[in-house]
């Protein structure tokens, strides 16, 4: 009961500190911030530690930071009471249901209002801006600084551009921060999270590009070119401000969508650019205005080193099952303290096939039935997963695969148990994440005999041999012996074939079995069980660490020589000290945080080193190979059973939705873009008010 208490007051606190953020936006570009408030502020926090910054770091920065922290508190609150299978309030099925808006994609009716939202801000932003300082430009004010009065006109509008675009700049890193609790606390997917992103970085980047070039048209008419060789002391950098721009457009052009399916390791590299984006940015405005923009980045950087901190690490492969459509699933060992829930995602890299190259994967396991092991499936679609196939198919054996891992990542928890039944429509790869949820309901049936929903998976394959994927819907492992809770029934479609073309799937399927090394660890949380409690000391104590380290620069060096005026001291040195400061600071707390829980990890890592380990080929004797039988079994047999293949045509999804009855029908679409969109317009059309979309990511 007092758990629930304390949840309903963060919930309070949280709502209270975020409407107050947004408002600060709000009123941001007005006369009354600018020369009222904000002035009294700096009057109550200006001190020879802080100087002006001290005000723009109350405003505009500790209010984000501390909903991030209350968020961890609350989130483990949630973990504790309820565990991570809580059921979510479901909300307005009216907002909820999809539409297809043309360049936003599938979107419901919450996404495109907080969209439409956000747009109104901009506008509302832009145009204060230009009204007060517009009030300013007279002929006579113009002609004093020798220009007309369009031409001072454009100076403003150029710069309030860039003022309007640091609005998406302030946001574009909360959707990638991959451990947030902003975004658990939300309950916003990691499709949707990278769909907002996307949104920011393509209206940010035409803003801050047509700041760019506006100031470039600027200073060629009124003979000023020169400025753009200009980097100030103390003030505006404009070549700072060029490079981060340039920067900035790299990673913009890379991400066009095209280029970046076609050339995704250039969009992978080029995208790292954004380090060098940031910190031309600072050197361009000053640290003190980019306190604006400082909690989500900040966020973003100590989720980032945990990561690193993380990958570190060589995790123990304990096997891989290879099945003839060139896809691999991956075994690794897992601590009983690691929870996840279904639809999680983890990032993987395996030094041999490349060294930097992360890429995500749909987890595929589940926690309750395979508490010892994680795994991911991978399907050879693109060059790196595909020489990883052919390294382990090789006809040479092998016994040893270097693995790093990051995550794993997901919803904080899932609620499929409100619906009477789910339909799952998946096109190729896009089955990857409905195993997680089919092995879930499995567990929620017949081990924990709750009330599940009926399962209808429809499933479209290229080829015949892509239907092994279909084996993957049970582990080898853990399964219960029958399905007499659970209804399911899954329709397979074969698009490009009129018969099968291979007799036995399950014959060409090869299991191997890796050593493990004495280095080699299980996966695990990176902070532990209290990871959410762990994340809210990092962020509190790394931010406080930071501002002792700063005030004790500025009183007992910059001070000294400033004397806050802002006129002496280099902008650009001052930037440099203050984010190696911040970078210390996050560095210093969070290798702390996680020695402390990697030693408390070591006495299980410790037992699982001790295994003894296995030889690739298998003996019949062995326990592997009496797990390997199981995909023999009878559960197993159940699948086949419940499954109809259709060669050489494509599921009629209309039909197969518009004749549900049920009162509450979960319709989840993963797959190729044109199919989600088909599958978002069905639900949407209005002809079948019973139908609840959601469109679900994936990563092969």
């Amino acid at each position: 009961m007092e758990a629930t208490k304390i949840q309903a007051v963060i919930k309070i606190a949280v709502l209270i500190l975020f409407l107050g953020y947004v408002f600060i936006w709000v009123i941001l570009p007005t006369n009354l911030y600018k020369k009222d408030w904000l002035l009294k502020v700096r009057a109550k926090t200006m001190s020879s530690y802080f100087g002006t910054q001290g005000a723009t770091m109350l405003i505009n920065t500790c209010p984000m930071l501390l909903i991030a922290v209350l968020g961890c508190v609350y989130l483990h609150f949630v973990h504790k009471t309820r565990g991570n299978n809580v059921q979510g309030k479901e909300g307005s099925d009216a907002l909820r249901r999809p539409m297809i808006v043309k360049g936003l994609g599938v979107v419901n009716g919450i996404e495109l209002s907080f969209f439409m939202m956000f747009i109104a801000l901009l506008i509302w932003s832009f145009s204060t801006y230009l009204e007060v300082s517009f009030v300013k430009i007279t002929a006579k004010s113009a002609a004093k600084s020798g220009e007309k009065v369009w031409e001072a006109r454009l100076d403003s509008a150029s710069l309030r551009l860039g003022l309007i675009g640091n609005i998406c700049l302030a946001f574009l890193f909360f959707p990638v921060t991959r451990g947030s609790s902003v975004l658990a606390l939300l309950g916003i997917t990691s499709e949707a999270s990278v769909k907002y992103h996307i949104w920011l970085g393509h209206i940010g980047m035409t803003l801050f590009t047509a700041h760019g070039v506006c100031y470039i048209v600027y200073w060629a008419v009124t003979n000023q070119l020169s400025e753009m060789l200009k980097w100030a002391k103390t003030d505006i950098s404009n070549v700072a401000g060029e490079l981060a721009l340039l920067f900035g457009l790299l990673m913009w052009v890379t991400a066009i969508p095209r280029i970046r399916r076609k050339m995704f390791e250039l969009f992978f590299y080029i995208h790292h650019l954004y380090i060098l984006f940031m910190v031309f940015f600072v050197f361009h405005v000053g640290f003190s205005y980019a306190c604006i923009m400082l909690p989500g980045f900040y966020l973003f950087l100590v989720d980032r080193f945990l990561r690193f901190l993380q990958s570190r690490q060589r995790v123990r492969l304990v096997s891989a099952r290879l099945l003839p459509c060139e896809t691999v699933e991956l075994n690794f060992s897992k601590s009983q303290g690691l929870n996840y829930t279904p639809t999680s995602i983890m990032f993987v890299n395996i030094p041999s096939i490349s060294k930097v190259q992360w890429h995500p994967f749909t987890v595929s396991s589940n926690n309750n039935l395979e508490p010892e092991k994680i795994s991911v499936i991978i399907k050879g679609d693109g060059s790196w997963s595909k020489r990883l196939f052919h390294t382990l198919s090789a006809p040479s054996s092998v016994d040893r695969l270097d693995v790093s891992i990051e995550g794993p990542y997901g919803p904080a928890s899932t609620n499929f148990l409100r619906h009477d039944i789910l339909v799952m429509v998946s096109g190729g790869s896009g089955i990857t994440p409905f195993i997680s949820i089919f092995r879930e309901l499995v567990f929620l049936s017949e081990t924990l005999k709750c009330k599940t929903p009926q399962i209808l998976l429809i499933s479209s394959f290229k080829n015949s041999s892509d239907l092994a994927l279909l084996d993957l819907l049970l582990p080898i492992s853990g399964t219960p012996s029958n399905f007499s809770n659970l209804e399911f029934q899954i329709e397979a479609y074969v698009t490009r074939e009129k018969q099968s073309s291979t007799t036995n799937n399950k014959n060409n399927t090869r299991s191997l079995w890796f050593k493990p090394y004495p280095s080699d660890s299980t996966v695990t949380p990176i902070l532990g069980q209290n990871t959410w409690l762990w994340l809210g000391t990092i962020i509190s104590s790394s931010f406080i660490l930071f501002l002792i380290l700063l005030g004790t620069l500025n009183r007992f060096y910059i001070y000294p020589i400033d004397h806050n005026t802002n006129d002496i001291y280099p902008y650009s040195a001052k930037a440099t000290m203050t984010m190696l400061l911040l970078c210390i600071s996050i560095g210093i707390t969070a290798s702390g945080a996680f020695l402390w829980n990697k030693n408390n990890n070591a006495m299980e890592t410790k037992q699982i080193q001790n295994m003894e380990g296995t030889t690739p080929m298998a003996s019949p004797d062995s326990q592997f190979y009496n797990a390997d039988r199981e995909l023999e079994s009878l559960p197993q047999q159940s699948v086949v059973q419940s499954t109809n293949v259709y060669y050489g045509e494509r599921p009629d999804l209309k039909r197969y939705l518009f004749d549900r009855k049920e009162s509450r029908v979960g319709v989840l679409v993963c797959g190729p873009k044109e199919m989600r969109h088909e599958v978002a317009s069905i639900c949407s059309s209005g002809l079948a008010a019973n139908l609840h979309f959601e469109s679900i990511s994936f990563s092969w």
